[in-house]
């Protein structure tokens, strides 16, 4: 188990700041940061007052039958279509913006295209699972057929646009999410 990890996303969820948290718990910043760094190990004395101060207890904090989704099906999908630019959009895991990363499947028609994404900080993946389409990516572009992959770092616009005949689909993956 991360208890670092843990102690700093229950941090986090409450909106404090480590400055914040030693505060409440009467320890300094830095060994909270080591904390959840994992770079040192508090006491069980000291880690009850931490999870105290977060508003858990020890059992509540070391319970791990967290009910998490991990199957999801086709009725967690959730479908925009976009008429004007010809694409329809299945967003694949529901609440997927709290992840790190966002996979959707989209439906582009003959001339369709995504939405120009602008530069972020991240990763881009697409699988094409039918059809032919073009990856714009900044200046360049590539042209990406029926099983065939593309990955690259989203430092530039960026979109998908289908100039041929007939629809095409691909599996497209944004981390972090932003569609």
């Amino acid at each position: 188990m991360d208890i670092g990890g843990k102690i700093k996303q229950l941090r986090i969820a409450m909106n404090l700041t480590q400055e914040e948290l030693a505060n409440r718990c009467e320890l300094s910043k830095g060994f909270i940061s080591q904390v959840e760094r994992n770079l040192t190990s508090p006491s069980i004395a000291t880690l009850m007052d931490i999870l105290e101060c977060l508003g858990t207890t020890v059992k509540d904090f070391f319970d791990d039958t967290v009910n998490e989704k991990v199957v999801f099906t086709e009725e967690d999908i959730f479908e925009r279509e976009n008429e004007e630019l010809k694409h329809t959009i299945n967003w694949l895991i529901p609440n997927a913006q709290k992840n790190e990363m966002e996979p959707i499947l989209i439906n582009m028609l003959k001339n369709g295209r995504s939405n120009v994404h602008n530069a972020h900080e991240g990763e881009v993946f697409g699988y094409v699972l039918k059809g032919k389409i073009e990856l714009c990516l900044g200046s360049a572009s590539y042209i990406v057929e029926d099983g065939a992959s593309f990955y690259y770092k989203a430092n530039s616009p960026h979109y998908l646009q289908n100039k041929f005949s007939g629809e095409s689909t691909v599996l497209w993956v944004s981390t972090p999410p932003n569609f």
